[in-house]
C-alpha cells in the first residue's frame, strides 16, 4: 500500500490514514488509487466489521490537490474522481459501517467524503468548508448526494453556496456531526465507538443503513417490500439466531458478523 495512505487492522476494525500531513491530506491522484485498492481489499473482507477513517497531522482532509487541477483542470479532475468515486461506490456498499475521526479542517473533498461515512466523530475546533464555490465549481465525492439528506435543502444549499467555515458546535447542531469530543479525547472515543461497532451484527448493519438512504428516493410500497426482503435475508444469518437465543435467555447478545 502506498505510503500517502496508511492502513492498520486492529482486530475486526479496518484503519485507513490519509498520510500527506505537509498538504493537510489533500486528495491527489496516488492517494485516490491508493484509497481505492484499499477499499477494494476491505470489500472483499468478509472479517472486517468497522472502518475507520482518519487524517496524519494537524487535519482530516482539507480538499483536493489543487495543483493536480492547475496543471490540467480538466484531465486532472478525471483522474481524481474516477477511482475516488468507484472507492466511495464501494464503501457505500460495505456491511460494515463507516466512521470519520475528523480534526483541524475538512473541506473540498475531504468533507463530501467526511459526508458519505456513516457516523463523524470530531474534535472540538475543526472547521467545516465545502468550499468548491470559492473556486467556481461543484462539489464531487458524493457531497451532493450525502449533504441535503443530513441537513435538509436549505441548509445544503446555504453551505455549498455560501463556502464559510462552519465551527465543530454548529456542525453537530446541523447534524454534520454525530459526537464532538476534545481534541485529547479523539482517538480514545473513536477507539471506543469502533470497538462498539465492531461487536454488532454486521449483516443487519449493511441492510440497515442501505435501507435508510434508500428511503430517501422509494416510496412507501418499494420501501416496505425492500425491508421485507432484507429482513428475511437476516433471518438466515447465525447473528440473528444468535440475538433470538440471547433474549429468551436474558443475556447480552455475542454476534460475530455472519
Amino acid at each position: 500500500m502506498s505510503d500517502c495512505l496508511l492502513t492498520e487492522r486492529n482486530g475486526a476494525i479496518a484503519t485507513l490514514t490519509f498520510n500527506r500531513p505537509e498538504a493537510l491530506n489533500a486528495l491527489d491522484v496516488p492517494m485516490a488509487q491508493a484509497f481505492l485498492a484499499a477499499m477494494r481489499a476491505i470489500a472483499s473482507d468478509t472479517s472486517v466489521r468497522a472502518v475507520v477513517l482518519k487524517g496524519a497531522g494537524r487535519a482530516f482532509i482539507a480538499g483536493g490537490d489543487l495543483a493536480t487541477l492547475r496543471a490540467n483542470p480538466t484531465q486532472g479532475v478525471r483522474d481524481l474522481l474516477v477511482p475516488l468515486n468507484e472507492a466511495v461506490l464501494l464503501m457505500h456498499g460495505l456491511d460494515a459501517p463507516v466512521i470519520a475521526q475528523v480534526h483541524g479542517a475538512s473541506a473540498g473533498g475531504g468533507l463530501s467524503l467526511m459526508l458519505m461515512c456513516d457516523f463523524v466523530i470530531a474534535a472540538e475546533g475543526t472547521k467545516f468548508n465545502l468550499a468548491y464555490i470559492n473556486l467556481g465549481t461543484n462539489c464531487d465525492v458524493g457531497g451532493s448526494w450525502a449533504l441535503p439528506r443530513l441537513v435538509g435543502l436549505r441548509h445544503a444549499l446555504e453551505i455549498a453556496l455560501l463556502g464559510e467555515n462552519l465551527d465543530s458546535a454548529e456542525g453537530l447542531r446541523l447534524g454534520l456531526v454525530n459526537r464532538v469530543v476534545p481534541i485529547a479525547e479523539l482517538q480514545a472515543a473513536v477507539d471506543a465507538f469502533a470497538a462498539r461497532i465492531a461487536s454488532g451484527p454486521t449483516k443487519a448493519y449493511g441492510t440497515m443503513r442501505r435501507l435508510m438512504r434508500a428511503g430517501f428516493d422509494n416510496d412507501l410500497a418499494t420501501q416496505l417490500q425492500a425491508e421485507a426482503e432484507s429482513f428475511e435475508a437476516c433471518t438466515r444469518t447465525a447473528d440473528l439466531r444468535e440475538g433470538l437465543e440471547a433474549f429468551f435467555e436474558r443475556r447480552k447478545p455475542l454476534f460475530h458478523g455472519r
